[in-house]
């Protein structure tokens, strides 16, 4: 792992079937957008990040 990469630790949530498959479509979506694979989870991260920042937390 580069020194540029967080560390990420594997942790569970329960999520609607229909989340699940709306964060599915936006991992497709910014994969073709990016040229990079999106997984659910980088979707997640993204999202979670984003949230974060409005509330004036930086992570």
């Amino acid at each position: 792992m580069s020194d540029d990469q967080e560390k990420l630790i594997k942790t569970t949530v329960y999520l609607e079937e229909e989340v699940l498959e709306a964060l599915k479509e936006v991992a497709e979506e910014y994969s073709g957008e990016t040229g990079q694979n999106w997984s659910r989870g980088g979707v997640i991260r993204v999202a979670l990040s984003e949230f974060f920042s409005r509330r004036g937390k930086i992570l």
